[in-house]
Order: structure tokens, then sequence, then C-alpha cells
């Protein structure tokens, strides 16, 4: 059963395509991220009582030249579709997509912090020993992680966070 997000996905990838736009989900992704971590933007992208001009302005002006005519039209669409608080999960598919047509895995990290590009490369390749297959990395900085971090493979869930850790301190002391 294909989900609204894949119906997107897909497009998002023809488009990418058809334009030669390799780095269009890359792109996606990032402007999805920055939307979520957003909650008045997010908020109001959504707001089917904001006129979609509007909305579609405030992507333009939020995006201006940080993201290409390509990426601004695809998120214009999702927005004027009345999907905006689903293009996360449209980026993701979208991303998870394109890492399987090259016989890779999409893993989401979750970091405090950013992550330099060699953190980035050296993590890619801890993942890669570990699930024996190669990997697209894409870190997602979420300051609820406080420590860490939390790699989501598909359905697997790797939890290195410092909070899980001070959990698990405090229930072996307790009992």
């Amino acid at each position: 059963m294909s989900t609204v997000a894949d119906t997107y996905a897909d497009a998002v990838l023809a488009i990418a395509a058809a334009e030669g736009a390799s780095g269009l989900t890359d792109e996606l992704y990032a402007v999805a991220q920055a939307v979520e971590s957003n909650d008045q933007l997010a908020a109001t992208l959504a707001d089917r009582t904001v006129p979609v001009e509007r909305r579609q302005q405030i992507i333009e002006d939020v995006l201006g030249g940080r993201a290409s005519d390509a990426a601004r039209g695809l998120v214009s669409m999702i927005v004027a579709a009345g999907r905006s608080s689903e293009l996360g999960d449209i980026a993701r598919a979208a991303a998870s997509k394109a890492a399987e047509s090259g016989g890779r895995q999409l893993a989401e990290v979750r970091s405090a912090v950013p992550l330099s590009d060699g953190q980035v490369d050296r993590l890619a390749a801890s993942l890669r020993q570990a699930t024996g297959s190669d990997v697209d990395v894409k870190v997602v900085v979420d300051p609820t992680v406080v420590g860490g971090l939390v790699t989501q493979i598909g359905d697997t869930v790797i939890d290195g966070s410092l909070r899980r850790k001070l959990n698990q301190m405090r229930d072996a002391i307790a009992s």
C-alpha cells in the first residue's frame, strides 16, 4: 500500500532525475528538518486559514538563495497541496528510496550538536560494518538527545544517547 509520502517521494525522485539534480533529496531533507525544528514556521505553513500564496511566499523568503529552484518549487508545491505537515515524511521517504536505488540504507542520526564531515564519515563506516551494507547518513540536530547519538536504520533504533544511559543507571540503582 502506497502512502501519500511515498507518492510524493516518487515524484521528488522523478523530478530529480529529470532535472539532473542529484542533491535534490538532500536539499528537501534539510528543508524538512529546518521546518520541523521551527514550531512557528511549521504551524504557519500548515495553517489553512493563511492564504496559500502567503505560505508559498514564506517558503520563498525563508529559502531565498539557500536552496535550488527545484527544491523551492517542490516545497512550494507540497505547501500548496496542503501537505506541509507531511514534509518530513515525504523527505524521509524520498531519501530512503534514493538510498535504496543505490543499494544503500538510510540512517537517520539524531545528535544534540551538528557533526563534522569526518564524524559523519566515521559513523557511516561504523554503521556499514555493523549492518553489512552501505548507508546514507542524514544528521538531525535534536537538543532533546542531550548527548551521544540515536540512530535509526529502517525499523532498527540504536540508542547511544546519554539520556538512555542515565535512565539505565537510574533503573539499575532503583532495583
